[in-house]
């Protein structure tokens, strides 16, 4: 046998071994964080209310409720996995999020209503348009200046006037960003006014900061101007979270970044915090009010302390899949208030919703016994990180169970007849979202 089959034969004994210790670990976890099944994999995902929006490689967006697991709609309209999804208001500042916007391998952006009630399919496609000339990977909307930006594996970013869309119409491109070397994937704003400051991040690791603001002359026309390059990662960016004034980048490259949001302000002399340095590559970032951060690499939820940026304290972990963690989300569940308590009282627990490759959603109280912010034994005041979500009287209950399950009956990974990956179907979606040299 030559050096070429041995190391072929090495690395299909790897890959049997790695599918088998992941077929172990998903009989292991199967009820942990009362876990949804999925017809497939999300690769966008959004909360709303007591939902789950997500957009899946099976070429739909589901909209699925969290309290049952139930599906409540598909969206179709693509021919190729959906990437992302975003919302945007038809009333402009109406808060209704009324309209869905969803990307896709197939190059092609979406336009939908988002509201229809209880019917489970639904084929009024307002609008489509050819966005790009490869994978659309990411889409971000600021409601403000009704503006739809798009980022794709042809390394461009795209600007789209949502104030004048007509149904049946492509919408009506305001401009773009040609500047980055490699596909660019993730992006995060801070507005101010009439304009806004953009980032954008590629899968080289280059994160780039841009004034957007109207061309003179033009109601619709977006100018740039590059402000900065932060090419603080030393690979692809995963995601971007501008919160209370600083940005968190997670990467590939195994670490999670902060810097302040107004880059301008900070001093040339400060010492940059140190990098949060993970086992593995890091695809999720969720911070928390009161200094606290979640992420999530590898298959593991981890729950750090940052009020001391340069002395991150993780405090806890949680093995919550069996495959990688690709997204992490604020849940404000909302439930009727038990007898007792005033008509039409309603009680709001802040939880978090995790997203894999595995196939399912998990949830987690941030305030429970069980949740994966397990704060109360290292000695930390539940209380604070509750009080972040602007309740003092958050309740305390386990939430929702996963339903009982038969003893001599293992659970399935998908539900019969759903859509599953073969081993290569599983190494190529791999590959095209972690293939740093598109």
């Amino acid at each position: 046998m030559d050096p070429a089959d041995t190391s072929n034969l090495m690395r299909s004994e790897a890959e049997l071994l790695l599918q088998e210790s992941r077929k172990k670990k998903a009989e292991k976890i199967k009820t942990l964080g009362s876990p949804i099944e999925l017809a497939g994999v999300a690769l966008g995902l959004e909360i709303r209310g007591n939902h789950a929006w997500i957009a899946e490689n099976t070429a739909v967006a589901r909209k699925v409720d969290l309290e049952t697991g139930r599906t409540l709609q598909l969206f179709r309209g693509h021919s190729a996995p959906l990437t992302c999804l975003a919302f945007f208001d038809k009333v402009q500042g109406s808060g209704a999020g009324d309209m869905l916007v969803t990307g896709s391998w197939d190059k092609v952006t979406n336009m939908l209503p988002s509201k229809y009630g209880i019917p489970r399919h639904t084929k009024k496609l307002i609008s489509s348009t050819l966005a790009h000339s490869d994978f659309v990977k990411a889409l971000f909307v600021i409601p403000s200046l009704q503006l739809l930006i798009s980022g794709s594996s042809d390394k461009i970013v795209r600007f789209w006037d949502l104030s004048a869309y007509q149904n049946g119409q492509p919408l009506q491109s305001t401009g773009s960003i040609s500047a980055h070397l490699r596909p660019v994937e993730a992006f995060s704003a801070r507005v101010m006014g009439d304009s806004a400051i953009l980032y954008t991040a590629d899968t080289m690791g280059m994160m780039k900061v841009w004034k957007l603001t109207r061309e003179d002359g033009s109601a619709s026309r977006w100018k740039t101007t590059l402000l900065e390059e932060l090419n603080h990662h030393r690979t692809r960016i995963n995601e971007i979270v501008c919160d209370n004034g600083m940005l968190w980048t997670a990467s590939s490259d195994d670490t999670v970044q902060v810097v302040p949001a107004d880059t301008s302000t900070a001093s040339s002399t400060s010492k940059p915090a140190p990098p949060i340095v993970h086992p593995t590559a890091v695809r999720a970032v969720l911070p928390l009010l009161e200094n606290y951060l979640l992420t999530g690499a590898g298959d593991v939820i981890r729950l750090y302390d940052v009020c001391a940026l340069d002395e991150p304290e993780l405090l806890s972990e949680v093995d919550g899949h069996w495959h990688d963690v690709t997204m992490l989300r604020v849940w404000m569940r909302k439930r009727p208030q038990a007898e007792g308590h005033p008509k039409g009282a309603v009680a709001v627990e802040p939880w978090v919703v995790s997203a894999s490759l595995d196939g399912t959603l998990r949830k987690w109280n941030l305030a429970g016994e069980s949740c994966v912010v397990r704060v109360c034994r290292f000695g930390r005041q539940m209380r604070t990180l509750i009080g972040a979500f602007g309740r003092a009287d958050m309740m305390q209950s386990s939430g929702p169970k996963a339903p009982p399950q038969a003893e001599e009956k293992p659970q399935k990974l998908a539900p019969t007849g759903a859509f599953q990956m073969s081993e290569e179907e599983e190494r190529e979606l791999a590959e095209l979202m972690s293939d740093d040299d598109e």
